[in-house]
């Protein structure tokens, strides 16, 4: 995206335009020219920030697997029992598909949105949020597709050490557990739950990386604040609290479905579902989801903001 001081000041003159023009005005994507990041950097990110948040999603799925019957954990209570039984790398567990996972789900949604946004991004205007609803909405679902194999693994792995142990499965690594998932159930295991993941991450991506975009221009056009980690953090925050709220109903589904052994269809197992936990199952781990959805949204927009910091540096343009 390229804007020129003539074109910007043109813009600024415009009433109609006014909160716009500021936010071009501070942006520094804006300032320095037309910068083309690299596809990864979205993926990268996001795998910086699993190797912190990796614990939450881990007691997350325990917590959203537990049985109905018998004794129920919390939160605490839950990290307390895994640390027990498995020690401080139990937290850990798992944590190769969740790395392979961000390589292929998250670079594909960052990538493909990014491209999609300066696609559609004119020298004087930015997309308005409908449209970056729609496009991040169109991202997640070629997101979820890539990543589908890396997230049922992910789950799995997560999920095995909660299981009879006549029962685990006992992955070595991602590449093991794709390896064996392919050979002992078939091509078709690795795409459980693609159709409930495809719609979860369509709804992950326009509620984070949408009102992220939608955040941060807010910000910079009617505060004082300029592009800068205040700015980053404060937007960030809010995502993923909206990212949590939204995704929360299709996450509990799409964990159930993917560390199921059972062939029952997603309309039986809601009925279910319903018959036996009430509504409340659609918010079930919604706190340790929020508590690793925030910080992990939080983490993954400040290191994607420094992968640019850094190549716009690197480029001399910053």
């Amino acid at each position: 995206m390229s804007v020129t001081a003539k074109e910007l000041s043109a813009t600024e003159k415009d009433a109609s335009g006014t909160s716009t023009a500021k936010q071009l005005r501070k942006d520094k994507d804006v300032r320095i020219g037309s910068v083309s990041y690299p596809f990864w950097f979205g993926g990268s990110a996001s795998c910086f920030a699993a190797c912190f948040t990796h614990p939450l999603d881990l007691v997350k799925v325990r917590l959203q697997t537990q049985a109905h019957h018998g004794p129920k954990r919390n939160m605490m209570q839950m990290f307390v029992h895994v640390v027990a039984d498995d020690g401080v790398m139990g937290l850990y567990r798992g944590l190769s598909a969740s790395l392979l996972r961000q390589l292929t789900y998250s670079m594909t949604r960052f990538g493909v949105y990014e491209e999609l946004k300066e696609h559609f991004t004119t020298p004087t205007a930015a997309p308005s949020f409908p449209v970056l609803v729609a496009m991040a909405c169109a991202s997640g679902v070629l997101g979820g597709i890539a990543g589908n194999p890396a997230d049922v693994l992910n789950v799995r792995m997560q999920h095995d050490a909660s299981l009879p142990r006549a029962e685990r499965r006992n992955y070595k690594n991602a590449i093991d557990g794709i390896i064996r998932m392919t050979r002992e159930e078939g091509f078709r295991s690795i795409w459980r739950g693609v159709g409930a993941n495809s719609i979860r991450a369509s709804l992950m991506t326009a509620s984070q990386l949408a009102s992220y975009d939608g955040l941060k221009r807010a910000l910079l056009a009617h505060t004082s604040l300029d592009d800068n980690l205040t700015t980053h953090f404060t937007a960030s925050f809010l995502a993923g609290f909206v990212a949590t709220t939204v995704c929360s109903p299709v996450d509990v589904i799409k964990t159930r479905v993917m560390s199921s052994t059972h062939k029952h269809g997603i309309a039986k197992m809601l009925a279910e579902i319903y018959r036996v936990e009430g509504f409340a199952w659609m918010f079930k781990g919604w706190v340790p989801s929020f508590i690793r959805v925030g910080p992990h949204t939080i983490l993954t927009f400040l290191f994607l903001e420094e992968h640019k910091k850094i190549y716009r540096k690197w480029r001399g343009l910053e």
